[in-house]
């Protein structure tokens, strides 16, 4: 009789911390524009229900009891909180808008800038992304699942993060963005990277071992061993990821 009642219990507990994301998902399986065979993505701006993206993000500003919850629930609430409000950010002045960083560098810089409440707090991307996410669960994979509005970014999965399935959405979205030539590849004998293995160069550490362990969506030939090679990386494409965009995608 115990058990069983410890058995409920637990399983109300769970089912109580888990946090619906199904607005969110819904939204991006509308609206996302896969790519390169599912290595990049654009975002239709202009077709987004502003509405039910706005109701969503005032969900996630009530979320409550956040340090109760399990490690991937925390993780999936914090990497789609970061991407939706990005897209609510792009929102505000859309369609007058060519890059996220025409919010500014220093003055209104958007990654800084104080915009929404999480978690009982005026909270920014960046308090999101390095003082939550980068700080407490020390997972270099969050990287992928991360979207900055822009064409040298990850691409903007199609699917909101879900605990239950957040491992294997972190590696595939690993694989996509390591496969993908116009960020990451082997050429000439050196591996020319995204600057975010250069930004972010100590979530990666040792950072060639790590390479190594995805040397054939690289593209590194059998002979070559990774810790060998040189690293260069590539400029960053901040251009908005968006569907009629003209960037070079």
């Amino acid at each position: 009789m115990a058990a069983r009642l410890a058995l409920v219990l637990l399983l109300s507990v769970n089912s109580a911390v888990a946090f619906d994301h199904g607005p969110w998902d819904a939204l991006l399986k509308k609206n996302v524009v896969v790519l390169e065979g599912g290595k990049a993505s654009q975002f239709r701006y202009g077709d987004v229900d502003r509405n039910a993206l706005q109701a969503y993000l005032a969900s996630l500003s009530r979320a409550k009891d956040f340090d109760a919850w399990p490690r991937e629930e925390q993780m999936v609430f914090l990497i789609n909180a970061y991407n939706a409000f990005t897209v609510e950010k792009i929102l505000t002045r859309y369609p007058d808008i060519r890059s996220i960083r025409d919010f500014g560098r220093v003055f209104g810089n958007p990654f800084k800038d104080e915009f929404f409440t999480l978690l009982g707090r005026r909270m920014s991307l960046d308090g999101i992304e390095h003082g939550l996410l980068r700080k407490r669960y020390r997972e270099p994979r969050v990287h992928y699942a991360l979207n900055c509005a822009s064409v040298g970014c990850p691409m903007l999965r199609e699917e909101a993060y879900v605990a239950a399935r957040l491992e294997r959405q972190l590696e595939e979205q690993a694989l996509r963005f390591l496969s993908d030539r116009s960020r990451n590849r082997y050429r000439d004998g050196r591996l020319e990277l995204s600057r975010i293995f250069d930004w972010f160069k100590e979530d990666f550490e040792p950072r060639q071992a790590y390479l190594a362990r995805y040397a054939t969506p690289l593209g590194v030939p059998g002979g070559a061993r990774v810790p060998d090679l040189p690293l260069s990386f590539l400029d960053y494409d901040w251009a908005l990821n968006d569907s009629r965009s003209s960037s070079r995608r």
